[in-house]
């Protein structure tokens, strides 16, 4: 009889450690997901509008533009860097705390000018596809030209007149870039736009 009850109290630890085996190797595995491969975003504002809304719930790949250290903003392995018209997130630069998101606009190098709703990259008119202005009447605007510095990216939100960009804070620092948008994987109440791609 009481052999019968070891039997199934080691029974019952058997299972009970095979089940927290199974936990703590699923929440390693979320974690490591999370820090270097792949992390979920909510929309908070229309600065990226009509490209993302707010309440777009998006995937952003953390791995494309290479390993980094979690905390330290060191790349350990570099694959790619980020490109013109790539939708990225990145660390705030006036507050460490919030994560932004926006277009990039000019990479390392490029010398930005926006004359009006015109904006020159290198002296030559940009073809802003993504760029849509709302306001319905706008004085001449000139901002520029400013030299974006190596190792930084100008950044602008495709709702031109409503987002709070590198026009206004300045760039944004390689090392603080976390991954590429590359998916809207909910959206309510746009329902439509689940599984969207974004561009």
């Amino acid at each position: 009889m009481e052999n019968r009850n070891d039997q199934e109290k080691l029974k019952k630890k058997s299972v009970f450690r095979e089940y927290a085996e199974a936990a703590i190797i699923a929440i390693i595995l979320a974690l490591f997901i999370r820090t270097f491969v792949v992390q979920a975003f909510k929309i908070p504002s229309g600065s990226m509008e009509p490209t993302l809304l707010v309440g777009d719930h998006i995937l952003v790949n953390k791995f494309i533009y290479g390993v980094k250290i979690p905390f330290l903003r060191k790349t350990l392995i570099p694959i790619e860097q980020p490109k013109r018209n790539d939708v990225i997130v990145f660390i705030y630069p006036m507050d460490p705390s919030k994560d932004f998101i926006k277009r990039v606009i000019g990479v390392p190098g490029d010398r930005i000018e926006m004359l009006g709703r015109s904006i020159y990259i290198n002296g030559k008119l940009f073809k802003d596809k993504y760029g849509v202005y709302t306001a319905p009447f706008q004085p001449t605007a000139h901002f520029g030209p400013v030299i974006v510095p190596q190792g930084h990216l100008f950044m602008m939100g495709d709702n031109r007149d409503h987002s709070y960009d590198s026009r206004y804070w300045g760039f944004v620092p390689l090392a603080s870039v976390k991954g590429e948008a590359f998916i809207v994987y909910w959206s309510w109440p746009h329902w439509k736009r689940f599984f969207h791609i974004i561009h």
